[in-house]
């Protein structure tokens, strides 16, 4: 795909055609052609939103996976209008999910009760030791990508393109992985 050079004026009959086909047949040759036309106004959107190149280049990649299922579910009148308002809520939604999300020194993977911060320095090294041997425990796929998502600070992309996994299964892994360790520390606090 071509994001970055200004695509010639589309024509929103041809739009309409490339959609209709895409509609019928499930042909993602036509939807990929159609998503062409308008992918530079995608990526300029997510820019403007993220304000990194590396991740709006990854944001037109997921606009485009959701594309393939959202265009099924929705009367579209205008299609590079509808993109649009599409590109910009993924980014919004982005945007949002990045001030939940924890970017972490090592101790912040899982939740730390109050307490636990207020311990001495030895406790703290005991609580990592522990954290690094429950992070051994987990199944590989979730301790290969909480590793690259948490500590090696890497995007969902650049863990997809890494291990190979689907996105999905990343974000899954992720969450179940963050989740198995919580477990496993709380537990291990509990036998102290």
């Amino acid at each position: 795909m071509n994001w970055f050079k200004s695509s010639r004026k589309s024509d929103p009959a041809e739009d309409v055609e490339l959609l209709k086909r895409y509609l019928k047949t499930e042909d993602l040759s036509a939807l990929g052609e159609l998503f062409e036309r308008h992918s530079a106004m995608v990526y300029y959107v997510c820019l403007k939103y993220l304000m990194d190149s590396e991740k709006s280049k990854d944001a037109v990649m997921s606009i485009f996976e959701e594309l393939i299922v959202k265009v099924k579910k929705q009367e579209i009148r205008q299609f590079a209008s509808w993109l649009y308002v599409l590109s910009k809520n993924y980014c919004l939604m982005q945007l949002r999910a990045k001030k939940n999300v924890q970017y972490v020194d090592f101790e912040s993977i899982v939740e730390f009760t109050p307490a636990m911060h207020q311990d001495d320095r030895e406790n703290k090294e005991e609580k990592l030791t522990a954290l690094e041997l429950c992070l051994e425990r987990l199944p590989e796929k979730q301790k290969q990508s909480v590793d690259l998502f948490f500590l090696q600070e890497k995007c969902y992309k650049e863990i997809v393109d890494a291990t190979g996994y689907s996105l999905n299964d990343v974000k899954s892994y992720i969450q179940n992985g963050k989740r198995n360790l919580k477990i496993c520390m709380d537990k291990n606090r509990g036998e102290e």
